[in-house]
């Protein structure tokens, strides 16, 4: 699984990257996360955006307590931002997506970067070995 979710991930990096160089910094992110799954979709990864999940709290549910941007392949969890620079509480939000999820592997992307490698970083969340 660690191998498969690896591979994925740099699959998704490689398409973030061909998205980017058509586009460079400066759209809103929603124009990314659509092309990001335009182009992961001639890969053959599929993905769904937007994805909502819920949480509970004290016995009540929240049906649409945050969104997934991507979740691809059902075990990647991909957060797109567009920000002058990644903060702490960027980090923070995916691990907890990862969490709520059940997830592993997350990868948050800002797009606002002159070189998208400067702006790609890896989460991990109890990674099985």
């Amino acid at each position: 699984m660690k191998e498969y979710l690896n591979k994925l991930s740099n699959e998704v990096i490689g398409a973030a990257i061909v998205v980017h160089q058509n586009f460079g910094p400066g759209l809103l992110e929603s124009s990314y996360e659509a092309s990001l799954q335009h182009e992961l979709s001639p890969r053959g990864i599929n993905s769904v955006r937007q994805l909502l999940l819920p949480i509970t709290y004290k016995e009540m549910v929240i049906p649409d307590a945050y969104r997934i941007d991507l979740l691809v392949e059902g075990g990647l969890v991909v957060e797109l931002k567009t920000v002058e620079a990644l903060l702490p509480i960027h980090s923070s939000q995916v691990l907890t997506y990862l969490r709520m999820s059940n997830n592993h592997l997350g990868r948050l992307i800002n797009f606002r970067t002159m070189l998208l490698k400067a702006g790609i970083k890896r989460l991990v969340h109890n990674f099985p070995s």
